[in-house]
């Protein structure tokens, strides 16, 4: 036993050792006591399962290393702003500074961080040069520097970099709040521009726009965009910027952002990077950059909802909880948002009764509940399969919405999909056709009623050729996938059925209706064997109906009705 652990210690410190080129491995581990050893270890074992307040814990407790081990410091650093101490992560660049193992990327920019905070731009600009030596190695830490080279040069000249490189939508976005921050005439159609855009979904920057707006006193101009924003299907940020519009509370918008204050702008393009990084299932790097946004502009705290975003989906519901607490009834849109937030956690944690206990129970506090409250209750009753309820609130947005509104066609889904699930079938394909009406291409509502035709042996050649639109347009969708598959069973063409629906298996491995639609398919061709695997896999997966379990059962046991 004891040589087994003389070996794994062994084993362990060539792997620290040797672990990366980018660090000198002159200052070694050989000298370095077992006990702060196992503590750095731990540390970095902690630090892999994205415990990183654990991590932070030992990392503290070995601290002895920060002049033995170069990595040391760099993975020190990196959990103290992802702890959000990012202050702290500062200081100890700043006491280490003049020694070589402070030379890495996240040093120069936790520098940068702290000169800008000091208004220091002729320090902030040198240790963006510094910093070019240790971004050639990864080409978006290139393009981040490069970014903030561009606004730090053009917030000390106030003017443009000459020759600046172009990184495109990024350089959009970045070019049109340097023109806001220089007061330039332009700014305006910069604005009309980029939110406008075809190509992209820029969203985001209405707000930005409606912010720049106020702040130069273009109030109706203002309240025209907020006009043609529904706060049903707008985001969250949004949402609260039209909420601040109609309530004319016109001072919020300077008192979370504004463009005249560099610190606003570099804290939002940080945040345009975390999302970068969040959209990538980074979220390590995607809260780093985040945290970073937040110590520039502490004030605009909206953007900690996408710090809990990606604790949640991280698993790590007790952070996220932590963050949601900072939302409150001030900021109305962002309160609901930490309400469902925490409604979503219990149900992971709990079970889905008690987390529509939770949301209902806050929902009946609203005195006035808007649209966007309502669709979301319904969106609750529906995902904890109580359709009545569900159908009561789709119904009271339904009859407030124009005819020809986009969003009527969603909602008409939705409470058509709750009429299908309690077999009101009337109902449910009254709701799904005006559906159509209103968005005749839309593939998953095409795919849904056609699905329930063919569930009902109703309109089969109506249905497939509903399925072939669907699956024209959303070819990778394993559920349209899925339809025609079984479209193709129904009018007995099991060979081309069998295509599909091994496609959807492949695409939709733990989807209990996917594999026992393939098991019949597969018995059907013969395979009986392979049937009875696939309709056994469905008796094992957690979201297995009772009904389905039934009529599983029978199957293996009778197989099919020829």
């Amino acid at each position: 036993m004891l040589m087994f652990v003389k070996k794994i210690k062994f084993i362990l410190i060539l792997l620290l050792l040797y672990q990366t080129p980018l660090f000198s491995k002159s200052n070694s581990l050989e000298k370095i006591d077992s006990k702060n050893l196992s503590k750095y270890f731990s540390g970095i074992v902690a630090y892999g399962n994205k415990k990183n307040s654990e991590a932070l814990k030992f990392f503290h407790s070995s601290k002895v290393l920060i002049n033995k081990h170069d990595p040391y410091l760099k993975r020190y650093v990196s959990s103290l702003v992802l702890d959000n101490k990012v202050s702290q992560a500062i200081n100890v660049i700043k006491q280490n500074k003049d020694k070589d193992n402070t030379k890495f990327f996240d040093a120069y920019l936790l520098l940068l961080i702290d000169s800008l905070k000091k208004n220091d731009l002729e320090s902030g600009f040198k240790y963006i040069l510094n910093a070019y030596n240790f971004s050639e190695q990864d080409r978006f830490n290139s393009a981040v520097l490069e970014s903030l080279k561009q606004y730090v040069y053009l917030f000390k000249e106030k003017e443009f970099l000459n020759n600046k490189k172009n990184f495109g939508k990024l350089s959009i976005i970045s070019e049109t709040f340097q023109r806001c921050y220089l007061g330039d005439p332009k700014t305006d159609n910069y604005f009309s521009n980029l939110v406008n855009d075809p190509e992209s979904d820029f969203t985001r920057y209405i707000y930005f726009y409606i912010s720049y707006l106020v702040e130069n006193n273009e109030l109706q101009k203002a309240k025209n965009i907020t006009n043609d924003i529904e706060y049903i299907n707008s985001t969250l940020l949004l949402s609260q910027g039209k909420s601040w519009i109609e309530n004319k509370n016109f001072d919020n918008f300077n008192q979370v952002f504004s463009c005249k204050n560099y610190n606003d702008l570099i804290a939002e393009f940080l945040f345009l990077i975390s999302n970068l990084y969040s959209s990538q299932d980074n979220f390590e790097m995607s809260n780093f950059y985040l945290n970073l946004s937040i110590f520039l502009n502490p004030r605009f705290k909206f953007n900690l909802s996408l710090i809990a975003e990606n604790h949640y989906l991280n698993k790590d519901y007790n952070r996220a909880n932590k963050v949601l607490k900072k939302f409150t009834e001030e900021e109305d849109f962002y309160y609901w948002y930490r309400l469902k937030k925490e409604a979503h956690i219990i149900e992971k944690q709990k079970n889905i009764q008690e987390s529509l206990n939770y949301i209902i129970s806050n929902f009946e506090k609203i005195e006035k509940p808007n649209k966007k409250i309502l669709f979301d209750v319904a969106n609750f009753y529906k995902r904890s399969k109580n359709y009545e309820q569900a159908i009561y609130y789709y119904t009271k947005i339904i009859d407030d919405l124009d005819d020809n509104a986009d969003i009527k066609s969603d909602i008409l889904y939705r409470r058509g999909g709750s009429y299908e699930r309690i077999r009101n079938y009337q109902k449910a394909d009254e709701d799904l056709v005006n559906a159509l009406k209103i968005s005749p291409d839309d593939a998953y509502i095409l795919n849904y009623l056609a699905y329930s035709w063919l569930e009902r042996d109703y309109k089969i050649e109506e249905a497939i050729e509903m399925l072939e639109i669907a699956y024209e347009s959303k070819s990778n969708d394993p559920y349209i996938i899925d339809s025609l598959g079984w479209a193709y069973y129904l009018i007995d063409d099991y060979l081309e059925a069998e295509k599909f629906l091994k496609r959807a298996v492949e695409l939709m491995p733990d989807d209990p209706i996917v594999n026992d639609h393939y098991g019949d398919i597969l018995w059907k061709l013969n395979r009986k064997i392979q049937a009875r695997y696939f309709w056994r896999n469905v008796l094992e997966m957690d979201e297995t109906e009772k009904e389905m379990i039934e009529k599983i059962n029978l199957k293996l046991i009778k197989g099919l009705n020829s």
